[in-house]
């Protein structure tokens, strides 16, 4: 039952037209250039795909065209960010009759659950489907808190399978493993934070900012599982700045901007969320800018998948 999801699982915008509807075709394109670059799964609807902006159907419709791009190269997961534990249920049974490989869970929106309420919440919704799911703690945006303890107390449903850890404290990925082994395929969450996370022993990147910069993302990765820290040092430097786009509250907002600066996409966003402007935008668009114009040179010898 449990795949063994491992590399770079990049959390994909949903591209927009101008006015807010969506834009599929820019998706699909999105997804072929990140499948190209070398990725190992994608994953749909999330946090960065502005998920709760989405409403039912096109989520659907969104999930949809990526496993029709994917077309079985990489496995595509669908974030579920419902408000109940029956809708996430819902949700869970549509995109697995659509054909997707599994789902990225989420604590039930808009509520801050106790423990058992936390716990509850996951294994139902496990216990509803048989896709294998990873589990998103981020405490930071989303108020629930999954520590080593609790995922140790979900370690016997089987199909709980990942964790994207994004609490923003590195100790965590030390703690996990001392409490539940290798029991979970373990994703870092938090762009500015992998190199660390990845000395400290991790299977995969759930990356954000890099999807404006695929290429460079997948060799920073390649590079760690290469134990080559020096290069990937002096890379990490360079990017680091890009990185940190993923940690503000307007995540999607910057790197939807980067996308688009990348030639990759557009920044048009779904309200509530509005575009960027005046110095904030400007600001922003200096630090993408920059960054591009330093763009490292890969090795010409490099092809993606080289040293994973």
């Amino acid at each position: 039952m449990k795949p063994h999801w491992q590399g770079v699982f990049p959390a994909v915008t949903t591209q927009m037209h101008r006015g807010g509807s969506l834009h599929l075709e820019a998706t699909a394109n999105h997804f072929e250039a990140l499948i190209d670059s070398g990725v190992k799964g994608l994953i749909v609807c999330g946090s960065l795909g502005e998920n709760q902006s989405l409403l039912p159907h096109e989520k659907i419709d969104v999930v949809r065209t990526a496993i029709e791009v994917s077309a079985g190269r990489v496995p595509v997961l669908s974030g579920v960010a419902e408000t109940s534990t029956a809708e996430a249920i819902r949700y869970t049974r549509e995109v697995g009759k659509l054909g997707a490989n599994g789902i990225m869970l989420l604590p039930a929106m808009l509520y801050k659950g106790a423990p058992d309420e936390t716990l509850a919440h996951f294994r139902t919704v496990a216990k509803s489907t048989d896709l294998p799911i990873m589990v998103y703690n981020n405490p930071v945006s989303y108020a629930n808190d999954i520590t080593p303890e609790m995922f140790d107390d979900l370690a016997s449903q089987k199909n709980l399978v990942a964790i994207k850890e994004s609490s923003g404290d590195t100790r965590r990925i030390t703690d996990l493993r001392n409490r539940v082994g290798d029991r979970y395929a373990l994703f870092t969450g938090v762009d500015n934070l992998v190199l660390e996370c990845a000395i400290l022993g991790i299977d995969g990147w759930v990356a954000g900012s890099g999807i404006a910069f695929p290429l460079e993302n997948q060799y920073l990765w390649e590079l760690t599982r290469a134990g080559r820290w020096d290069e990937a040092r002096t890379l990490y430097r360079w990017f680091t700045p890009l990185l940190h786009l993923d940690v503000h509250t307007k995540f999607v907002h910057y790197i939807k901007l980067a996308v688009q600066e990348c030639g990759l996409g557009a920044e048009w966003l779904r309200a509530p969320r509005l575009p960027l402007k005046g110095p904030e935008r400007k600001r922003i668009l200096e630090i993408i800018h920059q960054g591009i114009n330093a763009r490292p040179k890969l090795p010409k010898s490099w092809k993606p998948g080289t040293w994973e």
